[in-house]
């Protein structure tokens, strides 16, 4: 078994007092994991709604957030990590929603640990290995590793170096929120920048598996995103042969974000229609 770290996470309780405090533990055990460069606070919004009916965990992947770094970053060392929190915690079966980078950790999670698993949402991503979608990142990581900490003592200035990698503004922001005050002065990355740039080629690869997964999957696509396509229907079915797939209209990759009610909808729907 590979050496996992003690993943950062977030319990998440539900607005209304009384049922946050009904039967709180009793609640089936929902976990939100991030896709590459992002953190368990960029699903907030729908983690608190989620709360409302579910014990939603929001989880910070290794060398993202607040969770440790480490130099392994792939698909099977992650999925190892998640499995330890459920242990460690006792959660028994849960469902599993994962945003692209994330959605492929559910993948093998499923695959690797049936058991821990009820159902899975997964969220613009197949499991499939992508050979074109890496340009934008390796811009993004371009950018990031080419930034002089020492010298870019302001976030104004740190914003005005990335813009030159980072043309989309929506983008340049979201990875601006790694971007955090050192201890002793400065900035610093809360990534693990070095261990993203050099492992990213594993984050390119389709989740393994011997056994396909029998239980309840949802793809969710945006309709302007390419990581979902029709060509990837025989690798889905081959490894989660209960797979549907929802579509958000107008929404980009991020479908969470661009299209928050829509997507919440879909994702109750799903839920509510697996415990009937």
């Amino acid at each position: 078994m590979r050496t996992t770290v003690e993943l950062n996470a977030r319990e998440y309780v539900a607005a209304d007092e009384e049922i946050a405090e009904a039967n709180a533990a009793e609640r089936e055990p929902l976990l939100v994991l991030h896709g590459l460069f992002g953190n368990q606070g960029n699903w907030g919004l729908h983690s608190k709604a989620l709360a409302e009916r579910y014990r939603v965990i929001g989880i910070d992947l290794r060398n993202h957030g607040e969770s440790p770094h480490a130099p392994e970053l792939d698909y099977q060392a992650m999925a190892e990590d998640v499995r330890a929190l459920i242990e460690a915690r006792g959660l028994g079966a849960c469902t599993v929603l994962g945003h692209s980078m994330g959605g492929k950790v559910a993948m093998q999670l499923a695959l690797s640990y049936p058991a821990l698993v009820k159902r899975l949402i997964i969220v613009d991503i197949a499991p499939v290995a992508y050979e074109s979608m890496g340009a934008g990142h390796h811009r993004v990581i371009e950018g990031m590793m080419t930034l002089d900490l020492t010298t870019a003592l302001k976030r104004t200035d740190a914003e005005a170096h990335l813009a030159q990698h980072i043309e989309d503004e929506a983008t340049l922001k979201f990875i601006m929120t790694n971007l955090i005050r050192a201890e002793g002065g400065g900035l610093r990355w809360k990534l693990n920048v070095a261990a993203i740039k050099g492992q990213y080629d594993r984050l390119r690869e389709k989740p393994q598996g011997k056994v396909p997964l029998d239980k309840p999957v949802l793809f969710v696509k945006g309709s302007e995103s390419g990581y979902i396509g029709s060509e990837h229907e025989p690798e889905i079915l081959e490894l989660f042969p209960q797979a549907s797939v929802k579509i958000v209209m107008e929404a980009g990759h991020w479908v969470h974000a661009d299209k928050p009610q829509a997507f919440q909808k879909i994702v109750f729907d799903f839920l509510e229609a697996k415990e009937g």
